[in-house]
Parts: C-alpha cells; structure tokens; sequence
C-alpha cells in the first residue's frame, strides 16, 4: 500500500520576470495582492504598497482606470523606490487600457506587468484591434502581461458560440462545462493572439477566475492540461472572513496538490475599514501548510478541552505568534533560515510532551489538576521544567535564546 505524502511534481511552465520576480518555471509560487485604494490617491495607495509588501506580498497589483490613476503611478513608484519598497507594480486594466497606456507612456514604463481581461477590452469589431495595441505595447516597453479570464465578464461572443454548437451536439454537455469550456478557450485564444502579434511565451501568464471551489478545480485542472503558460491562481468573489479564507484554501490546495499553479491571490472582502493584509498572510498559511514555502515560524497549539480551563497556554500562544509577526521583518534578515522554526504550546500532559518533542523547541503546560510544572522540549531533548508565575515570560526567553543560537 502507497500513501500519497506531498502534493504531485510542479507542472513544468514558462517562466515570466515580472520586475524582479519570476513567476513559473520552477520558481517558488509568488504571493501577490491588490490595493482597494484610489490609486490616483498617491499617499493612501503608497501607504498600502508597502503596507502589502511589508506583510510579504511579492507582486502588488493596482488599478489603472482612468487618466487621473493612470498618471499617479510613475510618482507612486518612485515613491515607493525612495522608501526601499522595490516591489513589482502590476496595472490592471479594464475598457479604456489600450488608451490609458498609449497615451501615459511613463506609466506604461513604471508598470511591471499589465493585467488584461480579454472579455472587456472592447466588444465586438473593437475587441481585437484593442487587445492588439494592448499586446503591442507591452512588447513596446518589454512587460509581460497576464490575461485575465473572469467568469463574470466572459465574451459574450464566444460563450453563445460554444452554447449553439453544444446545442446542436448528439451528445450536449451541461451549461456549467460549456461556460468552462468558454472560459480555458477565451484564456488560450488570447494568448495565441498575444504570440501572433510578437510577445513571447515567457511573458505571458493565464488565470481563470470564478468564484465556486468545483468551479475553479475543473476550469484550472484541464487548462493547465492544455497549455504551458505560467497560471496564476484565485477564487473570485471568494467572500468575507471564515467563507473567503475556507473557500480560498479549499479550492486552491486542490489544484496546488496536483502540482498546478505559479503565484496564488487570496481575494478576501475585508471587513469595513479591515486590514487588507490579511488576504497575505491566508495565502502564505496555505502555502506553508502545504509545505511549497516557508515564510515564518510555525506555533503549533492544542485547540483545548475540559482538561485545559486555564487560559495561560492559549494567552502564551498568542503572544508568542504575535512576536514572532512583529519582528519577523527584522529577523528574515538577522537569522536566516528562522521561517523554518516550529513551535509548540501544549496545553496539558496528555499529548502535550510528545508533540512537544516534534517541534524544534516545545512546551507543556500543566493542565487542570496537574501538577503546576512545564516540560519544555529543544530539538526533541527535554531541556528543563518551568515553574512558578513567571512560566509564559521564561519560555519567551527560551524561544528568544534558542533562536538566536540557531539561526544567529
């Protein structure tokens, strides 16, 4: 009997820089996230970059939809650049891009990649000669581009085609793969075209966006069947809180796991007035939950029982992954390796020494009734017992030690 223990071998792709970072051909899959900013409010739309990119956001994609946008992207580039914030910039376009582009050629340079949704670039006789100068200008200031599917902006043209020749079929498929169907054929039609106007295929990413797990499970298995493009991953629309985070994970672990997808966004509606790096820090937890990277430490805590009444291992927890969050900007550079470490707080005697044991430095917490004694583990060794009030700050210490021996 054979158990499957890691997700399949990576989908071999073509690999795209997209500035200073490259998407596909083995890389690393690529976090990225999009501003909800105003992007012709420089200030707020800086502010967020960096804000993203401090979080760990490897592209940050904003919206270009008018001349006002459009004109405020050099000045938040070099903005950004003068505050360290070297991150890809990514413009996304929708209607009005062939002509915000040409004429805003330096925000045509300052982009690092466009962002193009074939089923809104111009409707009918317009639709080609538009996408066309949106091509040809990408390959003018040499950007790659990713051409952007969405369910919910399909060609109307392509979708009714593929409905009446399903129609007439012997054998007609249901709406829901027909819509599919229309959704890899639009993808892989463009980036024909794209090719045919001149830009490589190593400038090229795909994605196809919806917004049900089922949905993009299918629409991303068969479309990585069918071509070598680099393949950008979401769910769109995915929601807010638990539902956008569960749906997220849901659908993309199941693609990630058959070795599809190059960079991954988590489109959550935050909360009013949320904070938007949390869309970051989902997509990061999935992918290191998954073991594809590591982008910082891991606690590992108990989810608690009638045997843990005692807050102090769900308190001391926190605190711990609050601290590693705080510092780990500081630390990515002072001790390399230290997103590899793995945490345990144990919240009683029953599984915690032994889970204890599997992690790099480890504790267990007396439970209720116990004796008021905590274990703690380093490197699978038990290292000492911690007792008396100052229990929570003695471990910290230890974590802090047991980096800095580390990793220092």
């Amino acid at each position: 009997m054979s158990f499957l223990t890691a997700p399949l071998p990576r989908r071999i792709t073509k690999a795209v820089k997209v500035g200073s970072v490259t998407v596909g051909g083995g890389a690393p899959i690529v976090v990225q996230s999009m501003t909800n900013t105003d992007t012709a409010d420089i200030d707020g739309t800086v502010a967020q970059v960096a804000a993203l990119h401090k979080a760990g956001s490897e592209l940050v994609r904003i919206t270009v939809d008018r001349d006002e946008a459009a004109k405020a992207v050099p000045r938040i580039k070099e903005r950004l650049l003068r505050l360290g914030v070297d991150v890809p910039l990514v413009g996304d376009f929708h209607y009005i891009g062939h002509k915000l582009l040409g004429e805003n050629p330096d925000c045509a340079a300052a982009l690092d990649k466009y962002r193009i949704n074939p089923g809104n670039v111009g409707f009918k006789a317009r639709r080609d000669k538009q996408f066309s100068t949106l091509i040809e200008l990408a390959i003018q200031h040499d950007k790659p581009v990713r051409i952007g599917v969405n369910w919910g902006s399909l060609d109307e043209e392509l979708l009714t085609r593929l409905m009446d020749e399903n129609s007439a079929s012997d054998a007609p498929r249901s709406a829901q793969m027909v819509m599919h169907e229309a959704i890899i054929q639009s993808a892989l039609l463009s980036a024909a075209r794209a090719e045919e106007l001149g830009l490589g295929a190593d400038k090229i990413i795909l994605s196809a966006k919806v917004s049900q797990v089922q949905d993009l499970i299918a629409v991303n298995t068969e479309l990585a069947s069918r071509s070598d493009y680099a393949l950008h991953l979401g769910l769109t629309e995915a929601g807010m809180g638990t539902k956008g985070i569960v749906a997220s994970s849901a659908a993309m672990g199941m693609v990630l796991q058959q070795g599809i997808g190059d960079t991954i966004r988590v489109s959550l509606t935050p909360e009013p007035n949320g904070d938007r790096t949390r869309e970051v820090q989902v997509a990061q937890e999935l992918l290191q939950s998954m073991g594809f990277r590591s982008f910082i430490p891991i606690v590992a805590a108990c989810p608690g029982c009638g045997r843990t009444t005692s807050t102090v291992f769900q308190e001391l927890a926190q605190d711990i992954q609050n601290d590693i969050r705080t510092n780990m900007p500081i630390w990515r550079e002072k001790y390399p390796g230290v997103e590899a470490l793995n945490v345990a707080v144990m919240g009683c005697i029953v599984n915690g020494p032994g889970e204890s044991k599997h992690a790099d430095i480890g504790i267990s917490l007396p439970g209720t009734g116990e004796t008021p004694a905590a274990p703690v583990f380093i490197d699978g060794e038990k290292a000492g017992t911690l007792r008396g009030e100052t229990i929570a700050a003695d471990f910290h210490t230890m974590v802090r030690d047991y980096i800095e021996k580390r990793f220092g």
